[in-house]
């Protein structure tokens, strides 16, 4: 497995820093290895999320690094491509630990970090000198933090029941749909996504019928012209869907195509690809939540936004999830508490992160390492109208913030026990 690319003191900016590194006699950086579908169906998704923890890295590194026992250390993100599969993201897991990573990141696919959690726990029962820690910043499977859960796992971003929870507290309310269709794709998270949407609606929307229900190949659907021709011969009056990538473009590529009039629940309809894809029609129709959302209406938030565009000022580079600088910031704030990168004191001060960035904080739930923080809801509308600030990726179109969804509110009961080691 190559690295295909690496982000330490490398870029023109960071190269900069060299000086102040060399004050802090140039101790070893401390490698991270992002294990992400850089190839294949979500390569968009991968590269995206690649610029985000970049720019993270590099603010920590211009700030001076981490400060540990042996001095201060800079970042160092190194990235290998799964290519979307289980088996080549765990031949990159033993690649990245043999070249000295001990802290791995990924999440664009919850059996895949199932897989890595799993290599993750034999591999520091087996060799104990050479543990990982693992920073989960998407994978969204419910069972990863409850029956899977792991003390060297920590999860950033909300599970997909409390992403489910966030959007029915806007159904809840939304008396024009009277029926939906579930769609997602076929593997642990979209059928979670399925259980969980039917199990909400029931408690909280009981008058709502569900007309349609189906799992799809992931990121195998050329053509999703059957499945919107089967959403509007059902007469949904929503989709309830976690698609992401080019499942979720195409799907409403078709939709629009077809002359599909109902809503869209998305839990990633705000990226990569999506507004532009739905373009006029998903005005006033397509929510999606997030842990943060561009046009949260507030002075922090908008420094945050305009300053990752001055970063990346391509339109197609749109793409910037406020959890994946939480990930970096958490892991600065944890190496420093701990003085050190070793595992078990770096997992143990991992559990007693509060993070407060851009307006916006949370904390890691000791319990079972689960990130509580907001969750955001918006929906889509023309630049310019009231609440639509920014657009995403130059479409013109936004998400204007529908509802704010407290800590306290988006937090759920887990059904983790927590294995520690002796």
């Amino acid at each position: 497995m190559k690295i295909l690319r690496r982000t330490v003191l490398k870029s023109a900016a960071a190269a900069a820093l060299l000086p102040a590194f060399a004050r802090a006699q140039a101790a070893a950086p401390v490698k991270l290895a992002m294990i992400e579908g850089l190839s294949g169906g979500n390569a968009n998704g991968g590269e995206a999320v690649f610029r985000n923890l970049a720019w993270a890295v590099e603010r920590v590194n211009q700030r001076g690094g981490v400060r540990t026992r042996a001095g201060a250390r800079p970042l160092q993100l190194d990235r290998y491509d799964s290519k979307g599969q289980i088996e080549e993201a765990l031949s990159a897991l033993r690649s990245a630990i043999d070249d000295g990573a001990r802290v791995v990141l990924q999440g664009n696919s919850s059996a895949v970090a199932a897989a890595l959690i799993d290599a993750v726990n034999k591999h520091n029962e087996r060799e104990p000198e050479r543990r990982v820690v693992f920073l989960n910043y998407s994978a969204v499977d419910p069972i990863l933090t409850n029956d899977k859960c792991s003390f060297w796992h920590f999860r950033f971003d909300a599970h997909a029941d409390m992403r489910m929870g966030a959007l029915m507290s806007v159904l809840r309310e939304d008396k024009a749909v009277r029926s939906v269709y579930l769609l997602n794709p076929d593997y642990s998270f979209g059928q979670a996504v399925q259980r969980e949407a039917r199990r909400q609606l029931a408690a909280q929307r009981p008058d709502v019928q569900v007309v349609g229900e189906e799992l799809h190949p992931l990121l195998r659907i050329k053509d999703f012209a059957p499945y919107a021709t089967k959403i509007k011969a059902s007469g949904a009056d929503a989709v309830i869907t976690g698609n992401f990538s080019n499942d979720l473009t195409l799907l409403v590529k078709a939709a629009r195509e077809i002359g599909f009039e109902g809503r869209f629940y998305t839990f990633y309809g705000n990226a990569l690809g999506a507004p532009a894809a739905i373009g006029e029609a998903g005005v006033g129709k397509v929510l999606a939540v997030a842990e943060w959302l561009p046009n949260l209406p507030t002075r922090e938030s908008e420094a945050f936004y305009q300053s990752f565009r001055q970063r990346f000022p391509r339109p197609a580079d749109d793409y910037v999830h406020l959890r994946m600088q939480m990930v970096v910031e958490a892991l600065a704030q944890a190496i420093e508490r701990a003085r050190t990168t070793e595992a078990v004191p770096l997992a143990l001060a991992l559990e007693q992160v509060q993070v407060g960035f851009a307006g916006q904080s949370g904390r890691m739930r000791a319990a079972d390492h689960q990130f509580q923080q907001p969750l955001v809801v918006g929906l889509m509308d023309r630049q310019g109208t009231p609440g639509v600030r920014f657009d995403v990726e130059g479409s013109g179109y936004g998400f204007r913030t529908v509802r704010v969804i407290p800590p306290a509110q988006a937090e759920m009961p887990h059904a983790c026990k927590m294995v520690r080691p002796a």
